[in-house]
Order: structure tokens, then C-alpha cells, then sequence
């Protein structure tokens, strides 16, 4: 390079090294001026050090990006697509005589919208069953067109309709959650056992529930007396801290004329004693749920037509025209038909050694060679053949003998198998050991 620069010509010369020259005296100049401080000596720059600059990164601008966008791309749960903006819905109760033609329209729901709804799937069918009473919600967007309805089926569940990105409707059923507590009551039957029942708070189907239970030992028309007692263990439920109902009798205690039976619910859904045996005898003591017994089992009864003795081998139960009659065993129907003694009857063959017959009935579900089950309906009670009133009369016999029905030894049945009598012990103990503290505290405070 100094070789090349040698050889151009003087003029040349000067000129490049003026050019260098200005070159030089621009790089010396400060690029603003300088300010001093206290801390001027400290931060100086140190010519031919190298420094450290922290830089920071920004991130794409995404400040625009808004809330709807974001749930608008979320997946779907269940096959719902969340909502992408709120919602605000209007209720519409169904009127007596409303459909839901009717209430889509004062809703201002198109026909064509119902139709899509209705036939999503079986859980929206649930919408063609609404009751008077009930609420259906709508919500709608902008352009006044359905996003979602809601209505609940029960206090624990609630169809969900929604449209989702594509236009289409898709349904869902939302579940609560419920709360099981248990929850203890007793009483004292004064007069009836219905009464005295109501007026510890019990439902009519905790009556009936209970009824069933100790159906198979106690005689609820006959054998109450007064000073009975009864104890129940049953489950509440709750959802989100409001009491919704009752749910299972857990254990039961009743006293009656002074003996005590205890029954307690097994995981199996059945009641057994403490001991373990079955709550379920192989009959039930009456077949019909009667208003009381209008002739009993009599060998020599005065017959109410004929006048003469003759032997009344059953118990005729009163009840009204159409009450139903159940078999009180399981068995084999060998005999249904018509006479003008017996008028409709059913006669049901147990095992080889026991038969019972159900006479007078109005109507009969069963045919000569059926199969029952213990509580099945064969009948209902009625005044057909050689009667003075309404009622069924039923016979038991053992061995080809007539037995009084309520009275005659029912066998006994199988208890459970040690390995499940080792799970329910312990359990049964517990729950009747709370019955009892219920029941003394109950009898305390009534003194």
C-alpha cells in the first residue's frame, strides 16, 4: 500500500493525506458534550475496556388479544363449547297446558331452533317431559338467536344446551355433587303407628319403608299397641348446603308388646338382623295391604251367606275394590281361574311343601303355570263369587293342612356367609348403638 502511495503524483499525495487527516479529527470530537457528576470519576468510560449492555427481549404485542378470542379457541369439555362471551339469560315458567312449542315461542325461539334442540340427543328429550311449575332459561346473542338453554331436571341435575362454533347444538347433563348425612329419629305410638310416625317428621315413604322391613314379623293392622316404640337411622341428602330430601333407612329398631326386633341395611341393599340373618322370610304375612281383617281363621266360623257352621279356613282382608294382591311367596301359579264359590282366584305352589290361595279377586294378572316372585302382583281384591263385601281371602297351607296365616311358624332364611357377617358386625353394632343413645335422649327429654 505505501509502495502504491509512493508512486502517485504529489497532488495526489496532498489530497489523500488531507482526506485522512479530516477523518482523524471527526473520530476525536465527543458525540455530545459531556456532564460532570459526583460520581463523574467512578463512571467514566475507560478507553479499550469492554462493557456489558443489558438488553431487553420484548415479547410480541398480544395486549390486543381479547378474553373471547382466548375461550374462543379453548377445547371443549364433554363436548360443549364453553361460552365464549357472558351470558345473560331470561327464565320462562311452563304454564299448566304449556308445551314446549308454546314456551319456545314466548321465549322468541324459532320452530326450526326446537326442532334441532329436541333431537340432539336422549338427554335433551328430557325437555319434552317439563311440568307445570318448572323453569326453562334461555340465553340468546346479539342477533337475537339461541347460544344456550338451560332447565333443571332434579334438584341434583341440569340440562345444558349449547351452540357451538359450527352452529350445531350439543347437550350435556351437569351433576351436583350430593352430600350424605345420617340423621336419627324415635317415637312413641300413642294411638297409631301412622300418626305417632308423622309427627316425629318422618315421609310417608320412610312409613312404608319401614313397614316393609318388620312386614315379615309384625302385623301393622293388628298387632300395635300402645307404648310401641321405633327408632330409624336414615341418610339426608344435601347439595351445595341446602337439604334436598331423605335417602336409605340405614337401621331400624321397633319394640312391639314389648319385644325387639333391630334390622340394619346390609351393602348388598338388604336388612338383616344383628345376628346376621335375612329380614326376608320366605312369605309375607299378608298379601294385600288390608284396612282390617273381616273374618279370621276359624274352624267353626258361622258361614255370613249359608248361616251354618262351617270351618273358615283363611283370613278374608278387607279392603277397597282394585287394591292390589301380591303373591307372598315365590312359587309356581297351578291354578287361576273362575268359579261361583271363589269367583276369580290364584292358587301358587312354594317348594313341595306349601301352597297359598288368594280368592274373590276382581282381577287376575296371572296364568295356570306362571312363575312368581315374592311381591309380585297377581291380582287385585274384589267381590267376585259368594261374598258379602270386598275382600280377599287368603289361605296358607303346609303339607295339604290349612294353617291360620298369621299365626303359622314362616321358615327361616339363610343367613349371610361368614365372610360377609365378618363386614357386617361391626357396622350394625354401630348403628344400633346410635339408635339406642337416640332413644334414651328421646325418652329423657320427654320426662
Amino acid at each position: 500500500m505505501v509502495h502504491v502511495v509512493q508512486k502517485l503524483p504529489k497532488k495526489h499525495k496532498v489530497l489523500i493525506l488531507g482526506i485522512l487527516a479530516g477523518i482523524v479529527g471527526i473520530t476525536l470530537i465527543p458525540s455530545e458534550k459531556a456532564t460532570a457528576s459526583k460520581d463523574s470519576d467512578a463512571n467514566a468510560l475507560e478507553i479499550g475496556k469492554r462493557y456489558e449492555l443489558p438488553i431487553t427481549l420484548t415479547e410480541p404485542n398480544i395486549a390486543n388479544r381479547s378474553i373471547s378470542q382466548e375461550q374462543e379457541e379453548k377445547t371443549q369439555s364433554n363436548g360443549i363449547e364453553k361460552p365464549f362471551h357472558d351470558l345473560s339469560f331470561e327464565n320462562f315458567k311452563v304454564k299448566s297446558g304449556d308445551n314446549l312449542a308454546v314456551l319456545f315461542k314466548r321465549a322468541g325461539v324459532s320452530a326450526q331452533t326446537l326442532h334441532q334442540v329436541v333431537n340432539i340427543d336422549k338427554h335433551a328429550e328430557n325437555l319434552t317431559r317439563i311440568h307445570p311449575g318448572e323453569t326453562v332459561s334461555f340465553a340468546k346473542d346479539e342477533q337475537g338467536e339461541l347460544v344456550q338453554l338451560k332447565y333443571a331436571i332434579s334438584k341434583t341435575e341440569t340440562l345444558l344446551v349449547t351452540k357451538d362454533a359450527t352452529g350445531q347444538f350439543r347437550s350435556h347433563i351437569d351433576t351436583k355433587d350430593v352430600d350424605l348425612v345420617e340423621q336419627s329419629v324415635s317415637g312413641e305410638i300413642k294411638s297409631s303407628f301412622w300418626t305417632a310416625a308423622i309427627s316425629a317428621g318422618l315421609s310417608e315413604r320412610q312409613i312404608m319403608n319401614f313397614a316393609d322391613i318388620f312386614g315379615w314379623d309384625v302385623d301393622f293392622a293388628n298387632d300395635i299397641r300402645k307404648g310401641d316404640q321405633f327408632s330409624l337411622l336414615y341418610e339426608t341428602h344435601y347439595v351445595d348446603g341446602q337439604y334436598i330430601g331423605t335417602g336409605e333407612i340405614l337401621a331400624a329398631e321397633f319394640i312391639n308388646q314389648g319385644e325387639r326386633y333391630a334390622a340394619v341395611k346390609h351393602t348388598d341393599g338388604n336388612f338383616y338382623t344383628p345376628e346376621g340373618r335375612s329380614m326376608k322370610k320366605a312369605f309375607l304375612r299378608a298379601p294385600v295391604n288390608f284396612k282390617y281383617i273381616s273374618s279370621s281363621f276359624n274352624p267353626r266360623r258361622l258361614h255370613p251367606v249359608t248361616g251354618k257352621v262351617t270351618a273358615h279356613r283363611g283370613i278374608d282382608y278387607a279392603a277397597r275394590v282394585g287394591t292390589p294382591v301380591v303373591s307372598s311367596g315365590n312359587g309356581k301359579v297351578i291354578k287361576s281361574g273362575f268359579n261361583n264359590l271363589n269367583g276369580n282366584y290364584v292358587f301358587i305352589q312354594h317348594g313341595s311343601q306349601y301352597i297359598t290361595k288368594y280368592l274373590h279377586l276382581h282381577k287376575r294378572y296371572v296364568s295356570t303355570g306362571d312363575k312368581v316372585r315374592q311381591g309380585e302382583k297377581i291380582g287385585t281384591v274384589g267381590a267376585t263369587g259368594r261374598v258379602t263385601g270386598a275382600h280377599l281371602h287368603y289361605e296358607f297351607l303346609v303339607n295339604g293342612v290349612h294353617r291360620n296365616p298369621k299365626t303359622v311358624p314362616l321358615p327361616k332364611s339363610e343367613p349371610l356367609p361368614k365372610t360377609e357377617l365378618a363386614k357386617f358386625s361391626p357396622l350394625a353394632q354401630q348403628r344400633l348403638a346410635m339408635l339406642e343413645r337416640n332413644r334414651s335422649l328421646q325418652v329423657a327429654m320427654n320426662n
